[in-house]
């Protein structure tokens, strides 16, 4: 299978999807979903998987077993990356009405990630390093976001801007790519490849810093 685009027909099938969120529409518009989301998705992952790794697509519908929204389907199709062994980063990206979403960080850790997650930006060399690095995403117009603390926790000394850092509990950045005719191209691939590289000293930082928690998941 080979990358050739995003067809209109599945931005459209999301523009829709928002507008009626029920399993009338999904059921009228499944195939849709299927030639036009799911088979591109599966494709440009496919494509990228010699550089990236393989990725896992993710499932259309939604969980709203905790959710006060109870509609059942996704407004989007995303894909991840998580290379094996490494722990923490991964690379994302997303398709919607809105357009192209890609990103790369780690958007969950657990406790003890966490712990290393604030030794290393406390460390003076490797804290510094992911400074420069949020930086310069900064500025090429990526948003750095994350799950953040309202205070800086005890027990650190550093400056300012690592500070900051140190109030995370997650830590990604990612940026959309609004509609352009390149969608409809093999084009996009060069874009989400050449995105993700960008990301790629992120992801080195998080795993070589971070790396796997060493805790039991609890599933719910």
């Amino acid at each position: 299978m080979t990358f050739h685009g995003f067809p209109d027909e599945g931005l459209v099938f999301y523009e829709g999807l928002e507008a009626d969120n029920s399993k009338t529409y999904w059921t009228r518009h499944r195939t849709v979903y299927d030639t036009c989301v799911r088979e591109p998705m599966q494709a440009l992952v496919e494509d990228l998987a010699a550089e990236f790794g393989p990725a896992k697509l993710f499932r259309p519908y939604r969980d709203v077993r905790f959710s006060n929204d109870k509609t059942p389907y996704k407004t989007h199709q995303g894909a991840v990356v998580t290379p094996e062994g490494r722990g923490a980063g991964a690379w994302y990206v997303q398709i919607s009405a809105a357009g192209l979403q890609v990103a790369g960080g780690a958007w969950r850790l657990e406790s003890d990630q966490v712990e290393r997650y604030r030794r290393a930006v406390a460390d003076d060399v490797q804290g510094p390093r992911l400074q420069d690095e949020v930086h310069r995403l900064s500025r090429s117009g990526w948003d750095v976001a994350g799950d953040r603390l309202t205070r800086v926790p005890r027990g650190y000394d550093v400056d300012d801007a690592r500070a900051d850092l140190l109030r995370h509990r997650s830590l990604h950045a990612g940026r959309l790519f609004p509609f352009a005719e390149w969608l409809h191209s093999a084009a996009a691939l060069d874009h989400v490849r050449s995105a993700w590289r960008e990301l790629t000293d992120l992801n080195t930082w998080l795993a070589d810093n971070v790396a796997a928690t060493t805790k039991e998941i609890r599933r719910r």
